[in-house]
């Protein structure tokens, strides 16, 4: 395909421009094969650190290290040509100073190709998201529940208490203002949210918040119906996939027992010799 045919990436910056004009459609992508399915239909590919939950069978997104968020980072590049594709920054590579969440951030944008980088934090990583946005890094803020604050606040809603419902207006209003193209909002009673998502100039994200907000994101694994041990509220499964694997795994193994599987038409024959 020529350069003059190829689909245009979308930018962070035509992301921020969605906002008032129609939803933003999201989901995460950790590989180049769900990539490349997902990215036609989608404004935004998160490479989210959700994946050592997803992938790799951790308990929480603390233990995802930076080669991890890199690895994937690179294989959804390769996968993607139309959405814009954001990585996470890991737990422990950005809240020590601005300037270890710049070489970093950098280092994520240079050896994976991606668009942009996510953060979790509030008014307490403003001043590193405006350190970033002011030298070329374009940052997706974080608010609400933060997965990388588990251990601190474990995994519930957000914003019951008019102290919590505060604190979480105060840091998307100190995220926008220090500059991020958009804001996920995670956990968060709806109320909050879509106040939230009215007072903003960055278009919000949500993932358990409002359908007021500008768009929505969820884990792809989650939307396709992969996991059934659990199901969070927000979760909609738009497909049962898990049954069908399992299915088609019992299938094969009943084949290969019997041998019926590989039959002569998945097998090669030797070619007739010439004389």
């Amino acid at each position: 395909m020529s350069t003059s045919t190829r689909p245009k990436r979308m930018s962070p910056a035509a992301i921020t421009a969605l906002k008032g004009n129609r939803p933003i459609v999201s989901l995460t992508a950790y590989t180049a094969p769900m990539a490349r399915l997902l990215d036609p239909h989608c404004d935004l590919l998160l490479v989210g650190d959700s994946l050592g939950m997803v992938l790799y069978g951790l308990e929480s997104t603390v233990g995802v290290t930076m080669e991890i968020m890199i690895a994937h980072g690179q294989a959804v590049m390769r996968g993607a040509s139309q959405a814009c594709v954001v990585v996470d920054m890991p737990f422990g590579s950005y809240q020590e100073s601005k300037e270890q969440a710049f070489r970093n951030a950098a280092r994520l944008l240079k050896e994976t190709g991606c668009d942009a980088v996510k953060l979790e934090g509030g008014a307490e990583m403003a001043e590193t998201i405006a350190f970033l946005t002011s030298r070329g890094v374009p940052v997706c803020g974080h608010v609400g529940l933060m997965p990388q604050q588990v251990n601190a606040t474990g995994y519930r809603s957000q914003g019951h208490t008019e102290k919590e419902a505060e604190k979480i207006h105060r840091d998307a209003l100190a995220i926008d203002e220090a500059g991020a193209f958009a804001i996920v909002i995670e956990g968060t009673v709806e109320p909050l949210a879509r106040e939230i998502s009215s007072k903003l100039s960055a278009p919000t994200i949500g993932i358990g918040a409002s359908p007021a907000c500008d768009g929505q994101v969820l884990v792809s694994d989650d939307m396709l119906g992969l996991f059934n041990e659990f199901k969070p509220r927000f979760v909609k499964h738009f497909a049962e996939l898990a049954p069908l694997i399992s299915e088609a795994a019992q299938a094969y193994a009943a084949e290969v027992k019997a041998r019926t599987f590989p039959g002569p038409e998945y097998t090669f024959q030797p070619r007739a010799r010439k004389d």
